[in-house]
């Protein structure tokens, strides 16, 4: 006889899978795999950090200190094996805006804010609703997402001379045709070249480093042939070769409420793709990632970066399908990439001075295209009308309004469409309609009563599906589309699986119709979990206006013996 295992601790979905790694046994080989995939993200994400910081409004230094911080304590404390952690494109739009508003203080003050906001998802045990976001929202917003870091980049693509670029979509187009009189051709011919390289790469290389290949190409070409373009150094000032000492932003209780939404949306975003980075690994390695304790890592993570005077943080799904593809063993790979990036910084910080902005733009346009999942839309494109309208609302409010409220919108559109589409699958049939289907229902029953003809005044519907707010209302208009009140009302429910609190309702205001009406109800099949809502809710058989029947025959044989006045005794 076999023995159930107990219940594993709750703590064991914080445990990070460092943990879980090293007790499993780690060696000198895992260590050495690991060290060299490690190398490989950092060769990866140290010119992307730099990028996606700069395409932020940021300097590229966040992004190196994010890379370094966020990115070793999400390996460290996150409950994915490979997952690799750091600034994304996910966030160009947010983290721009945020500091277009209310300045950088208010962006690591929102970055703290959603820190905290992770942590407590984490144990409130919120990680496992990211598997219930619609798709269609998912490909809408990260679509939208691409387009808007492709808008962010042309101003350093073509050399544009604008003092300060808006953060909205439309002013940011309308200041670019104003100033297209400014056009560096020197920016402008990097910035092609750059991209005509790293297509090439992608095509014809794709093992190869493509990003930092093409930068350090760029970055030659710029100095060699004193090309007058801006670099790092002319906009940022050099790259500080030692990390920032950790420091609490001021803030109050006024600040705290003008930045709520904005530290929503960055905890939300940093949320859903970290969870959707690590579903991706794990189909790669073939394991399992604990969804909670990687929201808490990201958390703590996120507030190490604030401190530090870096920017969101999360799972990047490029940087870990990379270390994946490394021979990743363990998180220590992604702790180790973190490490490599840290001594680049101390070692080489000024070669990274001289990298020109217009290659930095031409990687970003590569990265949007990447994001903007073309063959999906086009799958997605063929699903039904209300899909594709979650979809394209989603991707409109995303690039014209705001990421935070598209998502809101394309959720509760979706939602809307769930329901519409429950509801045309709950049925409601009547006891002729059933009569045909339902003749193996009788098999144990007399043979001298004819059970496909009811009798006078009894009427019998059957649901469906799940009698949930979106349908409760179809169960009063079932009784009152009769002609005539019947004197016995048979509803059948053995095909109901369940009963929310709206279900519930409606049926108690049909039983209270039924008893002032003076009409028998028979309720069978009940469910487990539909008895016990209608128990919970005081919905109980009385024996005269209310019972219960096991099934179809038994609720006819309470009714068959019956005078043509009253229902049979039990």
């Amino acid at each position: 006889m076999s023995v159930a295992k107990p219940a594993s601790p709750l703590w064991h979905l914080y445990l990070p899978k460092l943990v879980t790694t090293l007790r499993q046994g780690y060696g000198l080989a895992d260590l050495r795999r690991d060290l060299i995939a490690g190398l490989t993200v950092s060769i990866v994400a140290l010119p992307l950090s730099m990028a996606l910081a700069i395409a932020s409004g940021a300097s590229p230094t966040a992004g190196l200190w994010t890379a370094i911080v966020a990115g070793f304590l999400i390996s460290a404390l996150g409950g994915s094996r490979v997952q690799i952690g750091g600034p994304t494109a996910a966030f160009i739009p947010v983290v721009f805006a945020v500091i277009a508003h209310y300045g950088y203080d208010g962006l690591i003050v929102a970055t703290l804010m959603a820190g905290v906001m992770l942590i407590l998802a984490g144990l409130l045990r919120l990680g496992t609703l990211v598997k219930y976001m619609p798709q269609p929202v998912i490909t809408g917003f990260t679509a939208g997402i691409a387009v808007s870091i492709f808008s962010s980049q042309i101003k350093d693509l073509l050399g544009l001379d604008i003092d300060k670029l808006p953060a909205e979509f439309l002013p940011r187009w309308q200041a670019y045709a104003s100033h297209i009189g400014s056009l560096n051709v020197h920016a402008a011919g990097l910035a092609a070249a750059t991209l005509a390289l790293l297509i090439a790469l992608r095509r014809w290389r794709p093992t190869w480093p493509a990003f930092l290949i093409a930068v350090v190409l760029a970055t030659l070409a710029t100095v060699l042939l004193q090309l007058p373009v801006e670099t790092i150094v002319s906009r940022f000032g050099s790259i500080p070769r030692e990390l920032p000492l950790p420091h609490l932003p001021r803030f109050d209780l006024a600040r705290l409420h003008e930045l709520l939404p904005s530290a929503f949306t960055i905890a939300f975003l940093g949320g859903v793709e970290s969870l959707l980075s690590a579903v991706v690994s794990d189909g790669m390695i073939g394991g399992r990632h604990r969804s909670n304790c990687e929201l808490v890592g990201q958390g703590a993570a996120n507030v190490a970066s604030a401190l530090i005077g870096g920017l969101p943080a999360t799972g990047a799904i490029v940087r870990t399908a990379t270390n994946v593809r490394a021979g990743a063993r363990s998180p220590v790979a992604g702790m180790a990439h973190a490490l490599f990036i840290l001594l680049f910084v101390l070692v080489a910080a000024p070669l990274a001075n001289q990298v020109p902005l217009p290659a930095m733009a031409a990687m970003l346009l590569i990265i949007a295209w990447n994001m903007s999942e073309i063959e999906r839309i086009r799958q997605l494109m063929r699903s039904p009308l209300g899909d594709r309208l979650v979809l394209i609302v989603t991707f409109v409010l995303t690039v014209a309004i705001d990421l935070t409220v598209a998502v809101e919108v394309g959720v509760v559109l979706a939602a809307f469409l769930f329901m519409y589409r429950m509801s045309e699958v709950v049925a409601m049939e009547s006891h002729v309609d059933l009569v045909e289907e339902d003749r193996d229902d009788f098999s144990r029953a007399r043979r001298d009563v004819d059970y496909d003809v009811l009798p006078e005044g009894v009427q019998a519907f059957r649901v469906s599906g799940p009698l949930f707010f979106a349908v409760a209302n179809r169960i009063e208009d079932v009784l009152r589309a009769q002609v005539k009140p019947p004197r016995v009302f048979i509803l059948r429910l053995r095909l109901v699986p369940l009963i929310d609190a709206s279900g519930a309702t409606a049926i108690g205001n049909l039983v209270a119709r039924c008893r002032r009406d003076g009409i028998a109800l028979i309720f069978t099949g009940l469910q487990e979990q539909p008895a016990r809502i209608l128990a919970d809710m005081g919905i109980v058989a009385d024996g005269s206006s209310l019972r219960f029947a096991d099934d179809f025959v038994a609720a006819l044989a309470m009714v068959m013996p019956a005078s043509a006045g009253e229902v049979a005794p039990t």
